[in-house]
This record gives structure tokens, sequence and C-alpha cells, in this order.
């Protein structure tokens, strides 16, 4: 099932969820990358299974095989640094901001596809696990890799539609 029959089976109180996700999708400051990998990646990080086989079938046709591991590899990621770095920047002891995270994080460095990509990526799964120390730095290094406050806003945008969807769904049993 695609992305846009998925949308069409929530139900009529999730209609502007509905509608939000279309003009998302047709939205022009992402490019095609940016756009189905912080899809993909978003769905991910939902965890709803639905939503996930929806956003793979999508990636098949939009994403190359890179693109599509490395938005599911900045899911991951984020699964891990989201709460961790919550906790150092939640927790009142300093301390533990200036100890080594000592976690493997390698795809940080090299995730397949341009690093922009990939902090958006990261940044849209960031939102969705609240974790506001990662939205800061991602948001940051987006913005010196060049993307305007609009393109970034875009993909945030996409992660909360996502995130309703996926909501929905888990709400509809």
């Amino acid at each position: 099932m695609a992305i846009a029959e998925l949308a069409q089976s929530l139900p009529d109180y999730a209609r502007d969820i509905r509608l939000n996700l279309s003009s998302l999708l047709n939205e022009t400051l992402l490019t095609d990358q940016q756009k189905w990998g912080t899809l993909l990646a978003c769905a991910h990080a939902t965890g709803v299974r639905p939503l996930v086989e929806a956003a793979e079938a999508e990636a098949r046709e939009r994403l190359s095989p890179e693109a599509a591991h490395a938005a599911r590899a900045a899911a991951a990621v984020m699964a891990m640094n989201n709460v961790y770095y919550r906790f150092t920047h939640l927790c009142s002891n300093a301390e533990y901001r200036t100890l080594p995270a000592r976690l493997r994080m390698n795809v940080l460095g090299s995730p397949g596809v341009e690093k922009a990509d990939f902090e958006l990526f990261c940044l849209a799964v960031s939102a969705i696990n609240g974790c506001g120390a990662c939205v800061d730095a991602h948001e940051r290094a987006l913005r010196q890799h060049g993307l305007s406050p609009p393109a970034i806003q875009a993909a945030v945008r996409l992660a909360a539609v996502v995130q309703a969807v996926g909501a929905t769904l888990k709400a509809m049993g």
C-alpha cells in the first residue's frame, strides 16, 4: 500500500492529516531524496508497521538503495542518540555533558548520502523523539550546509504529519 492509499484509509476525523500529507508530498522546497528520505526515516521512528511498510514501498520507487539505507540508519541512530542526549540535556547534573558518550555512531560521519540530506533525516526524527539538544545540533548543521529555514521547516512539518498518521493508525488498532 502506498502512502497516498494509507492516508485515504484514515478516518474522517483525521482529514486535516490527510490533506497536510498530500500537500507536503507535493512540496518543492525539498529535493525528492530529502522529502522521501525524511518520510521513510520518520515512518521508521513511529514504529507503526503499516506506515513503515507504505514508506518502504514508496522508497523502493523513489529512493536509491543508499538513500533508503541512510534514512533507516538515521531513524536507528537517533533512537539511541535522542535518549542519551535528551538525558544529558535534561539532567541537572552538568557533569554528564562533559563525559564522552561512548556510543557507536559511525553512520553520522559516513551516511552514504549527502551530509545535508542525512542531517535533515536526523533532525526530523529528533523532532519526533523530542530531543531538543539533537534538534539544535542538526538544525545548526543544516544551516551550515546552506539549507534555508523554510526547507528545514518543511522537513519538520513532514515529521509532524507522519507522526500524526502513525498516532491515528495506532488509535484505530
